[in-house]
C-alpha cells in the first residue's frame, strides 16, 4: 500500500476533467522530507519565511529550507513532538512534546531554557518579537495556560493565564493578543491589559476536541478566523468607545462573518480576502458501504456574512490518507510568498497560488491556444516557462489538424513575424498537406522576404489550377519575389493550349511590364481593349512605341486616347497624328475636333480640312467653328456649303464676306423664316436692308406682320404702312398696330423719365459743387503764387497785402494777376482757363 501511495500523484483532483481553471497547484515536498517520513511521522510543522521546522512522532525537529533539504537536526524527546513555535525573526524556537518537555532556545546563540510539567504540553507559542530583551515572553498549554516572563537575575517566572476548562489545545499568539482554545470555546487576552476580552463559545459540543481540534489563524493583528468542526468564524477586535467602558476591557470582539461547511476543518489560512480551507473528508465506500476516510479537500471560498461561496475545490492525493483523522492534518503558510502547506503524518504538500505560466500551461492543455497565446503576450516579462513562438507554433499545428488552413496561415503572419526560416518551413508543410494556396495571402512581400523558390511555387501551384488566383497574385506581389523569366515561360506554356484566355494574357502583359518589356506589353492591352493601357503609357513613357499604334488607340478609347495625345503633343506631334488617322477621317476629325476646343491657333493648316470634316461628321459644330476660326478660308467654306445645302452656314459666310443682300435673300427665299431675316437686318444695322426686307414682305402679309411686330424700334413704321396696298387682308393687322403705338408711348416715358432723371442729378451736382466752392480754404506759409512762385505770406505779418484765391485752389498775390480788360469785374484762374476748365473758377479775395 505504501508503494502503491508513493506513485500518486498530488497533482491530480477530482476536477481535472472540469473547464474552470484551478487556482493552486500543488506538488510535494521531497528530499529530506522523502528520508524523513520513510521511517518517522510528522506531527506539527511550523513555516516561516526563510526556512521550515518539522517535528516528528519520534521526538524529532528539523529544519528545512523550502525545497525540503535539512539544514538542521534536534533530538528534543523520544516521544511526539506536539508544537514548535517560531518568532518572527526567524532565531528563537519553541518546542512542546508528549512528555510534558518544554524547551526554547535560540538557533543562533546559547540562549536556552528548559522545563519538564508532569502532563503532556500541547502547545508552546513565543512572543512574536522574542528577540527583544523587553519581550522575553512565551505560553505553555497543558491543563492550563501558563505564561513565562525572564525577570531578574535572568529567572523565568510563570503566572497562569487560564485553567479549569480541560486542556489547552491550540494557541496562536499576534502582535499584543493572545488566542486559545480548549474544551469549551475561544478566548482572547489583551498583553497590554492583561484582561480577556472575549469568550466564543465552540458550536458544536458533540464533536471530540481531541479528535476535531480548533483551528486559529490571525489574519492580521486585529482579526481571528476560527475553524472548530464544520464552523468558521471571522472575529474582528475592536476599541470600545471611552463612554462604554466602564468596568469593561477597552477592546471587545464582534463576528463580522459566520458559515458552516461540508466537511470538517483541519486548518485555516488567509488568502486576501479569501479563506483557504483544509477539511477532512469522510465518504460512503462503495464497494463494503462502510464509512471511510477521504482524500482531504482544500477550498478556496469567499466569506459572506452568513454564507460563503466557493472559488475552488481540489481534493488532495496524500500518503496515507486511508489512516488518517481530522487531527492528523495540519495547514500551515507562508505570508509573504501565499504558500500553503498541508502536513500529514505521512506527506507534506505545498500548495502555490498559480501563476502566468500556469495558467498558461493550463490554456494549452484544454487546447485554448488562442487565450494562451494572448496571455503570453500580455505577461511576455513575467513568464519564465513558456515562449511565445512555441505557443505560437502549437497553435498553428493544432488549426492545420482541425483543418482550417486559412485561419493557420492569417496566424502565421503574426506568430513567425520575420524568421524566414520558420516561414520557408510552415510553407513546405502547407504544400506536403495541398493548402499552398491556404498560405499564398499571407506570405510576407517585404521584411522579410523568402527565397524566390518558395513564391515561384506557390505561383506554380495556381497555374495549375486558378487562373483567376494566379493573376491576383501575379498583380499583389511585386516583381522581384520571384524569377519574372520562369514565370512567364510557365504562362507562354499554358497559352499554347489556350491562346485566346484573357485572363493569361492580361497576366502575361503584367508580366512584361515588371520585366520593363513594355512594348509587349502595350501590345497585348491593346488586343485585350484593357483599361490600363493609357495608364501603362503614362507611367512608363511608352509615347515611341505607340507612334503606329494611334488607330488602335482611338479605336479604343477616342475620348482618353486624344487627351492623352493632346497633353504629350511635346512627344507626338500634330502632324503626325494627323499623318496616322488619315485613313481614318472620322477620327481625325475627333482629334482636330478637341485641339480646336483647347487652342483655336495650333491646328490653323488643318483648318481648311477640318470644314470638310465637320460637314461630313459633325454638322451641329460646324457654323461654332466658322465663327471662331479666323484662319478658315472662306470661299472653299462657302463652296463646300453651298454644294451641301447648308443655309444658315451659307448665311453667315456670305454676311462675313460683306453680301448681305445676298444673305437676306437667301434666308426669305430657302429660310422663309422672317423672324430670322428681321434679326439679321438688325445685327446688320444697315438700311439698305431694311428696304430690301420691306420690298420682299410687302405682297405677304404673314411677313407684314412680322415685320409691323419688330420693326417700331430700328425703322420709322410708317414707312411700311404707307407701302401696305389697299384691301390686303393682314393676320392680326390691329393687334400689330396696338403694340406699335405701345412701343411708340413706352419710347416717350422713357425719354422723359431718364431727362427727369438728369436734371435731378445736374441739379444735385451743381448743389454739391456750390457746397464745395463756399467752403473755406487754409492759407498758410507753405502755399505759394502761381505767378511768382514766391510765399504766399509776407514775411512780416504786420504788413497789409492782398491775396487772390480761386476755387480750383490756385492762389496769386493780387499785383501778381494781370489787369482785367473786360468790364466785369470777374476775374478768372489763368492756369485753369488755359486748360479750358471752363467756369473755373469764381474769384475769391482776401485783404488783411
Amino acid at each position: 500500500q505504501e508503494t502503491r501511495s508513493n506513485e500518486e500523484s498530488t497533482d491530480e483532483s477530482e476536477e481535472d476533467e472540469s473547464e474552470e481553471e484551478p487556482k493552486l497547484k500543488y506538488e510535494r515536498l521531497s528530499n529530506g522530507v522523502t528520508e524523513i517520513l520513510q521511517k518517522d511521522a510528522a506531527s506539527c510543522m511550523t513555516v516561516h519565511e526563510k526556512f521550515l521546522a518539522l517535528g516528528t512522532h519520534y521526538g524529532k525537529v528539523y529544519l528545512l529550507d523550502v525545497q525540503g533539504n535539512i539544514t538542521q537536526k534536534f533530538d528534543v524527546s523520544p516521544v511526539k513532538i506536539n508544537q514548535i513555535s517560531l518568532d518572527e525573526s526567524g532565531e528563537h524556537m519553541g518546542v512542546c512534546s508528549e512528555d510534558g518537555k518544554v524547551q526554547v532556545f535560540g538557533l543562533y546563540s546559547a540562549e536556552e531554557f528548559h522545563e519538564t510539567f508532569d502532563c503532556p504540553i500541547k502547545i508552546v507559542a513565543v512572543h512574536p518579537h522574542f528577540v527583544r530583551s523587553h519581550f522575553k515572553q512565551f505560553v505553555t498549554g497543558g491543563k492550563k495556560l501558563l505564561l513565562y516572563e525572564r525577570g531578574w537575575m535572568n529567572r523565568w517566572k510563570p503566572s497562569v493565564l487560564h485553567e479549569g476548562e480541560g486542556n489547552i489545545r491550540n494557541v496562536k499568539w499576534r502582535g499584543h493578543l493572545i488566542a486559545w482554545a480548549n474544551n469549551m470555546g475561544v478566548k482572547i487576552l489583551d498583553m497590554i491589559s492583561k484582561q480577556r476580552i472575549t469568550n466564543v463559545p465552540r458550536d458544536d459540543i458533540s464533536l471530540r476536541p481531541d479528535m476535531y481540534p480548533c483551528s486559529l489563524c490571525w489574519k492580521d493583528n486585529l482579526t481571528l478566523i476560527i475553524g472548530w468542526g464544520n464552523s468558521v468564524k471571522i472575529c474582528s477586535v475592536k476599541e470600545r468607545h471611552a463612554s462604554e467602558m466602564r468596568d469593561l476591557p477597552n477592546r471587545y470582539v464582534e463576528i463580522v462573518f459566520q458559515f458552516d461547511t461540508e466537511f470538517y476543518i483541519s486548518g485555516l489560512a488567509p488568502l486576501c480576502d479569501q479563506l483557504v480551507i483544509l477539511s477532512y473528508v469522510k465518504e460512503i465506500s462503495e464497494k463494503t458501504e462502510v464509512e471511510c476516510c477521504a482524500r482531504p479537500r482544500l477550498d478556496i471560498v469567499q466569506p459572506l456574512p452568513e454564507s460563503c461561496e466557493e472559488i475552488s475545490s481540489d481534493a488532495l492525493t496524500v500518503r496515507g490518507f486511508q489512516e488518517n483523522e481530522c487531527r492528523d492534518y495540519h495547514l500551515e503558510y507562508s505570508e509573504g510568498e501565499s504558500l500553503f502547506y498541508i502536513i500529514s503524518p505521512r506527506d507534506v504538500v505545498v500548495a502555490k497560488e498559480r501563476d502566468q505560466d500556469d495558467h498558461i500551461d493550463w490554456l494549452l492543455e484544454k487546447k485554448k491556444y488562442e487565450e494562451a497565446l494572448m496571455a503570453a503576450e500580455i505577461s511576455q516579462k513575467t513568464i519564465k516557462k513558456h515562449k511565445i513562438l512555441d505557443i505560437g507554433l502549437a497553435y498553428i499545428n493544432h488549426l492545420v489538424e482541425k483543418g482550417e488552413y486559412d485561419l493557420a496561415a492569417r496566424k502565421c503572419q503574426k506568430i513567425l513575424g520575420k524568421n524566414t526560416d520558420l516561414w520557408e518551413f510552415e510553407v513546405y508543410k502547407f504544400k506536403e498537406i495541398g493548402q499552398l494556396k491556404a498560405i499564398s495571402r499571407y506570405l510576407p512581400r517585404r521584411d522579410p522576404v523568402l527565397k524566390p523558390l518558395i513564391y515561384e511555387m506557390v505561383l506554380h501551384e495556381f497555374l495549375e489550377s486558378d487562373y483567376e488566383g494566379f493573376a491576383t497574385l501575379i498583380k499583389e506581389w511585386p516583381g522581384d519575389l520571384y524569377n519574372n523569366t520562369i514565370i512567364v515561360q510557365a504562362v507562354v506554356d499554358h497559352l499554347k493550349k489556350d491562346p485566346q484566355n484573357r485572363t493569361l494574357l492580361r497576366t502575361l502583359a503584367e508580366l512584361y511590364t515588371y520585366d520593363q518589356r513594355y512594348g509587349r506589353a502595350l501590345e497585348i492591352y491593346l488586343t485585350l481593349r484593357h483599361k490600363d493601357v493609357f495608364q501603362l503609357i503614362h507611367k512608363h513613357n511608352l509615347f515611341s512605341s505607340i507612334r503606329d499604334k494611334i488607330v488602335l488607340l482611338m479605336d479604343f478609347d477616342s475620348e482618353k486616347a486624344v487627351d492623352m495625345l493632346l497633353d504629350n503633343e511635346d512627344k507626338i506631334s500634330i502632324d503626325r497624328v494627323v499623318e496616322e488617322l488619315e485613313n481614318r477621317p472620322e477620327l481625325q476629325h475627333v482629334y482636330l475636333h478637341k485641339l480646336f476646343k483647347r487652342d483655336h491657333h495650333k491646328g490653323q493648316r488643318y483648318h481648311e480640312k477640318q470644314i470638310s470634316l465637320y460637314a461630313e461628321y459633325d454638322r451641329p459644330n460646324l457654323l461654332p467653328f466658322l465663327r471662331d476660326s479666323t484662319h478658315c478660308p472662306l470661299e472653299k467654306a462657302l463652296e463646300i456649303c453651298q454644294q451641301r445645302n447648308f443655309v444658315e452656314e451659307t448665311v453667315y459666310l456670305l454676311s462675313r464676306m460683306g453680301n448681305s443682300r445676298s444673305a437676306l435673300k437667301m434666308i426669305m427665299e430657302e429660310l422663309q423664316d422672317v423672324d430670322k431675316a428681321i434679326e439679321f437686318a438688325k445685327e446688320q444695322d444697315d438700311g439698305e436692308l431694311w428696304e430690301d426686307l420691306i420690298l420682299y414682305s410687302i405682297d405677304k402679309p404673314p411677313f407684314i406682320t412680322g415685320l409691323l411686330n419688330n420693326i417700331g424700334t430700328h425703322v420709322d413704321p410708317i414707312l411700311l404702312i404707307h407701302r401696305i396696298k389697299e384691301g390686303m387682308e393682314i393676320p392680326n393687322l390691329r393687334d400689330s398696330l396696338v403694340k406699335i403705338l405701345q412701343d411708340y408711348n413706352l419710347q416717350i416715358l422713357l425719354r422723359e423719365g431718364c431727362k427727369k432723371i438728369l436734371v435731378a442729378d445736374s441739379l444735385s451736382l451743381l448743389k454739391k459743387m456750390h457746397r464745395t466752392q463756399m467752403k473755406g480754404v487754409l492759407v498758410d506759409e507753405e502755399n505759394i503764387c502761381e505767378s511768382c512762385l514766391s510765399p504766399i505770406l509776407p514775411s512780416d505779418a504786420s504788413k497789409s497785402f492782398n491775396v487772390v484765391v480761386f476755387h480750383c485752389r490756385h492762389m496769386f498775390h493780387k499785383e501778381c494777376l494781370p489787369v482785367s480788360n473786360t468790364v466785369s469785374p470777374v476775374q478768372f484762374c489763368n492756369i485753369c482757363s488755359a486748360k479750358h476748365r471752363g467756369p473755373g473758377s469764381a474769384i475769391l479775395e482776401m485783404k488783411k
